[in-house]
Order: C-alpha cells, then sequence, then structure tokens
C-alpha cells in the first residue's frame, strides 16, 4: 500500500515539473551537433519528430513544457567556460537549464512544431537585435558639452516620442515598425498596440525593444524610418509614417508612404497598392521643432 502511495506521489509531482528542451531549429546546427558520439541523431526530420511526440506526450499528461533556441556555437563557448566535457548529455543539460533562464525560449502550448520552430528564431533575432542595440546605447558614452548619459537621454526621448504617437493615432489595433541602417545590417523592431475600449495594450518586452531601436536611431543619426498601421471595423486601414532624424522624427507624405509600401523591398519593382487602405499623412505629434545646436 505504502509503495502504491509513493508511486502517486511520484506522478503528482512529475506533473508539476516544468521542463525545457533545447531545440536545434535547422539542419546547420543538428550537423553541427552530430560530431558528438553521445548525440545520437542521424537525421534532422527524425529528430524534430521525435522531439514533437515528446511534447505531445507531456502535455498529455499535464507536464509544461519550454522550447529554448539551442545554439552550437553557444554551447561550445558554455563547456569551454565551464569546464565542462561537450560530448556529454549531462552538459546538454546543464546547457539547457542556463537557456531556460536566459535565452530566448517560448512555451510549448499543443501548437505544431512547424509553427513553433519560426516563432522561437523570431524570438531568438529579437533578443539579438534589443541586446545588440543596447549595447550600442551604452557604448555613446556622455555628452561632451553637458555630460549628459547620450543613450539613457535617447532612450528618454524614443520613449517619449512612443507615447506621443500612440496618443494621436486614430482608434484601432496598431502595428508600428521601427528600421534603423546600422553598420552591417538593418535592426527592426516590431510593436503591436491593441486598443480595447480606450485603453492602449502593450507587450512590455516588445515596447522595450522597439523604444531600444528608436532610441539608438535617434540618438546616432542613423537612416531609418517608424511606419504605424491602424486597423479598426468599419473603417479602412490607415498607414502612415515619419523619417528618423538626429533625436527627432520627420513626417513622410502620403505619396512616400505609399511609394514605400508599394516598392518591392528587393527587387524595386512596383507592386500593387493594398484595396481598403488609406496611405496619408501622420498626425501633428504635438511637439515643438528641437532648437538649433546643443539637444539630445
Amino acid at each position: 500500500m505504502a509503495h502504491t502511495d509513493d508511486l502517486t506521489m511520484r506522478r503528482v509531482l512529475r506533473r508539476e515539473i516544468a521542463g525545457t528542451i533545447g531545440l536545434l531549429t535547422d539542419e546547420h546546427d543538428f550537423h553541427a551537433m552530430r560530431r558528438y558520439r553521445t548525440f545520437t541523431f542521424d537525421d534532422h526530420a527524425t529528430y524534430l519528430r521525435q522531439v514533437e511526440n515528446l511534447l505531445k506526450t507531456r502535455a498529455s499528461r499535464g507536464g509544461h513544457t519550454t522550447v529554448a533556441l539551442f545554439d552550437p556555437e553557444d554551447y561550445a563557448q558554455f563547456c569551454e567556460d565551464a569546464g565542462l566535457d561537450p560530448d556529454s548529455p549531462s552538459s546538454r543539460t546543464r546547457f539547457t537549464a542556463e537557456l531556460a533562464a536566459t535565452g530566448p525560449t517560448l512555451p510549448y502550448e499543443g501548437q505544431p512544431l512547424s509553427d513553433l520552430l519560426p516563432a522561437l528564431v523570431d524570438e531568438a533575432v529579437r533578443r539579438a537585435t534589443w541586446e545588440y542595440a543596447s549595447t550600442l546605447l551604452a557604448r555613446l558614452g556622455t555628452c561632451a558639452t553637458c555630460e549628459e548619459d547620450l543613450g539613457r537621454a535617447a532612450f528618454t526621448r524614443a520613449s517619449d516620442l512612443l507615447v506621443r504617437i500612440l496618443d494621436t493615432a486614430p482608434p484601432g489595433n496598431r502595428h508600428l515598425v521601427c528600421s534603423v541602417s546600422g553598420p552591417q545590417d538593418t535592426l527592426l523592431a516590431v510593436l503591436h498596440a491593441d486598443d480595447s475600449d480606450g485603453i492602449t495594450e502593450l507587450d512590455e518586452t516588445e515596447a522595450l525593444e522597439f523604444t531600444t531601436v528608436l532610441a539608438l536611431g535617434l540618438a546616432t543619426g542613423s537612416p531609418g524610418g517608424l511606419v504605424m498601421r491602424t486597423t479598426a471595423p468599419g473603417t479602412a486601414d490607415r498607414v502612415y509614417g515619419w523619417r528618423l532624424r538626429a533625436f527627432g522624427l520627420t513626417p513622410l507624405t502620403a505619396g512616400e508612404v505609399f511609394d514605400a509600401y508599394c516598392t518591392d523591398a528587393e527587387s524595386g519593382d512596383l507592386v500593387s497598392p493594398e484595396s481598403g487602405v488609406d496611405y496619408c499623412a501622420p498626425p501633428d505629434l504635438g511637439e515643438d521643432e528641437p532648437a538649433p545646436g546643443h539637444h539630445h
């Protein structure tokens, strides 16, 4: 009887243990792990199928599982720093536990792996973009004139502009995209702002990432832009935006917004405009132009 009770209690405890699975999302990363003898999978498709079966099994038993992006290069560095043997399942377990606390993760909620994989990669890109932009902001140092922290000042300015943009937007759900041209690549940040009975609802992580990228563009004067699309029942979608400039925004004309949306970004060819979309100039943000000279 006592033995049966012990088994029952262990099953209950097992259901309450949250787990993390480190996932190799693409063929390149999968083949990088095959150099380890203890990594026994031979085929990426089979590996993914087995992972999905495991996720479904854990979910059917009431278990909660988080999926993390497993990067072989980061894993090798982790093992080197910690003095661990990389060709060991226990080392992979320790690295996965580290990912659960610090890396890009998503909860498994029964969605197909074909949906979870790109979402996990997107989450990793978002995290990397935010970390890179934050690092560049921190490196700006202080103003030579007033000794103010330039990164912090730019972030405050970006936060203020974002509030003004949302406050002056027409009712509806808003989809904002900010792009900043960096030294090596273009940084992109996306923010969804839903309108619920007149109250704007934001994801705090998205808002932080978006504001950081916008702040970097404002602080460095890098080429970039911010575009917003508003969707509301019974009305045409409205699209408008601004060009980034040093510590401010310049409104795009309706024609400039139309050209941006109706030009293929890769080929430069014209594409047909969407029906039911109003390409327009943005509303006044209610702020004066900054005076020439020192400002940030």
